[in-house]
């Protein structure tokens, strides 16, 4: 009986080790696959990221190849509208960039009988300004012209003292007529103002007492 016990136990020993093994394998198949899975989404979600980062260059380059493009355009665009604004300049009184310091110069003009006069000085900045020699407010009493007092423009009408820097750039009240870009044209070595230009604003020289 013993004998019989000890067969029986051991054959469903060598039964249950194949089932075992079965076991075994079908656990490892599984951790496997596993795995296998997270890799596979691990590698598509750096894909995508790739994808994004790639197509989010794209289109900060394009954005920035466009906004180069427009100032491009732009810069372009005011080069030409200033060509052409002073190729209609018809040449009145020309100014060489060399003689001129940062004391006044005047530069004589004559419009049908009126006498008129242009300044120009060089500034702090080492820009040559213009402007007519004249007051926007103090013309008409014929007095409304500069004298030159350190690096001050004096009005010999109301006694207006005004900044050299900011000759050719201030406009209104008391201060001399500035001359626009579009009626001058700098080469280099001369400023040539237009005689057009001149021409138009002679009234502001009708009384001029100098």
């Amino acid at each position: 009986m013993k004998k019989n016990k000890i067969e029986i136990q051991q054959k469903k020993s060598a039964n249950s080790q194949p089932n075992n093994y079965k076991k075994l394998i079908i656990m490892g198949v599984a951790v496997i696959s596993m795995f296998a899975l997270i890799g596979c989404s691990s590698v598509s979600k750096n894909s995508a990221d790739t994808t994004n980062i790639v197509t989010s260059n794209s289109s900060n380059n394009n954005g920035s190849n466009s906004s180069n493009s427009n100032k491009e355009g732009n810069k372009e665009s005011k080069t030409d509208a200033t060509n052409n604004a002073t190729s209609n300049i018809v040449p009145a009184i020309e100014i060489n960039k060399s003689e001129i310091s940062n004391k006044v110069k005047f530069y004589p003009y004559e419009s049908n009988g009126i006498k008129m006069e242009v300044l120009a000085l060089k500034a702090n900045d080492g820009t040559i300004r213009t402007a007519l020699n004249t007051c926007q407010v103090c013309y008409s009493s014929g007095k409304g012209y500069y004298v030159q007092e350190g690096n001050e423009l004096v009005c010999q009408n109301c006694g207006n003292r005004f900044s050299a820097d900011m000759v050719g750039k201030a406009k209104g009240g008391c201060n001399p007529v500035p001359i626009s870009d579009t009626s001058k044209v700098d080469d280099g070595t001369k400023i040539t103002i237009d005689k057009n230009y001149l021409d138009k604003n002679k009234a502001y020289f009708s009384h001029w007492k100098v």
